[in-house]
């Protein structure tokens, strides 16, 4: 991800700035430097990718600076945000001379920002890719299969035994009730970050999360079904990039809902975990609903499926699943029910020792996803059961 820096002599512009610029989910690192400034940046000290220029009455001392760190890295990327705009011919040519690429206007927006570091990207002026997405969605083929409690055990094992931050989104709908998993009261939620998006930074989100005891953070789904009438795609896109700023995982609950509207925030991921159950009901609506995912844009390398309440009889169908849909199953979770249920309305996940099955599943699972990918386990044999999957058998 591109670093980046900040040179400001303004408390507040500075604060909208940062903010912005992790709500585009294009930037890493932010440096921070006040203008004036005590003494000027040398050589020992890194020098980002980009750097806003947040001009204030006066101009030139940030020209002068920008003016340095150029010398200091030639390849930087230097952005004047003025009130000034568009600048007058005056400013334009000052600002020419200390190096600067490009002006946008205060209160600068993500997309006004987004659209320059796409550009820079393009044109290869990062030294680095813009390829680390940390975001894992987990969908349910259907409702009842189990998708809240896999996102809320895959996220306690990722923060307990990964030791990856992670925080779980709950975006389920049209109630979130992930905090009843852990047992926990969040006293803000996602509603609270629709309504504080010009102020959404790094650190007012890490102010919207409530900490379990295994580490995991949640930012609290919907108290009440309107919630959502009100809320749009962009703004979650927002909240999931300052997300990423700031955690190793991060995890997304949708339950089962899924609609065109969702694409973007999709499209956003790194991997989609489909949650199923192998019986019929759900491996028919498994298979729509990859069909659905394929047709949003979504590449099948980037679709998993996980297996809840997995029996061992279960293997010869799962078999066939694979190779009707070419999809891989990353994991099988045995359905131990009196275990799961006492976790749920205990609100404790399930993270027993290792001599225990279902938390041994998890956990492995936690770690493999930790380490960027993880990789299938391949079911038995094959059952008659796959004629669910068959051509001209639907």
């Amino acid at each position: 991800m591109l670093t980046t820096g900040i040179a400001s002599g303004d408390a507040s512009s500075y604060g909208q700035l940062l903010a912005t610029l992790q709500q585009t989910g294009l930037v890493g690192s932010v440096k921070q430097w006040e203008i004036p400034a005590d003494k000027l940046p040398d050589g020992s000290e890194g020098i980002p990718d980009v750097v806003l220029l947040d001009l204030g009455r006066d101009p030139q001392p940030y020209f002068t600076f920008g003016a340095h760190l150029r010398r200091l890295r030639p390849g930087v990327c230097l952005i004047a945000c003025s009130s000034t705009y568009p600048p007058n011919q005056q400013l334009m040519l000052d600002a020419m001379r200390s190096g600067v690429q490009d002006f946008i206007s205060k209160p600068a927006t993500p997309d006004a920002i987004r659209v320059i570091l796409e550009r820079l990207d393009q044109e290869g002026s990062s030294p680095e890719q813009i390829t680390s997405r940390k975001l894992i969605v987990l969908m349910g083929a259907k409702g009842g299969v189990g998708t809240t409690t896999v996102a809320v055990n895959l996220g306690a094992h990722l923060s307990m035994n990964a030791h990856k931050h992670t925080a779980l989104l709950d975006f389920a709908r049209p109630l979130g009730n992930a905090h009843l998993f852990l047992d926990v009261r969040p006293r803000f939620g996602i509603r609270d970050a629709m309504d504080n998006l010009d102020r959404l930074d790094t650190h007012f989100f890490g102010g919207l999360l409530t900490q379990h005891k295994s580490k995991l953070e949640l930012l609290g789904g919907a108290q009440q079904p309107e919630e959502w009438r009100s809320i749009s795609m962009a703004p979650l896109e927002r909240v999931v990039n300052v997300a990423q700023a700031n955690f190793d995982v991060v995890l997304m609950d949708i339950g089962s809902q899924f609609s065109m509207d969702l694409a973007p925030v999709l499209l956003m991921a790194r991997m989609v975990l489909l949650v199923t159950e192998a019986n019929v009901p759900s491996l028919w609506s498994l298979e729509r609903r990859l069909l659905a995912l394929n047709g949003l844009g979504l590449e099948p390398d980037r679709l998993r499926l996980i297996v809840n309440r997995w029996h061992k009889g279960d293997d010869e169908v799962l078999k066939s699943v694979e190779k009707n849909i070419k999809n891989p199953i990353i994991a099988s979770l045995p359905n131990d029910f009196k275990q799961a249920s006492a976790a749920q309305n205990l609100g404790m996940p399930i993270m027993k020792n290792h001599n225990d099955v279902l938390s041994a599943r998890y956990r492995q699972l936690a770690s493999q996803l930790a380490g960027g990918e993880a990789m299938p386990q391949p079911p038995g044999k094959r059952s008659g059961l796959s004629s669910v999957f068959s051509p001209g058998k639907r």
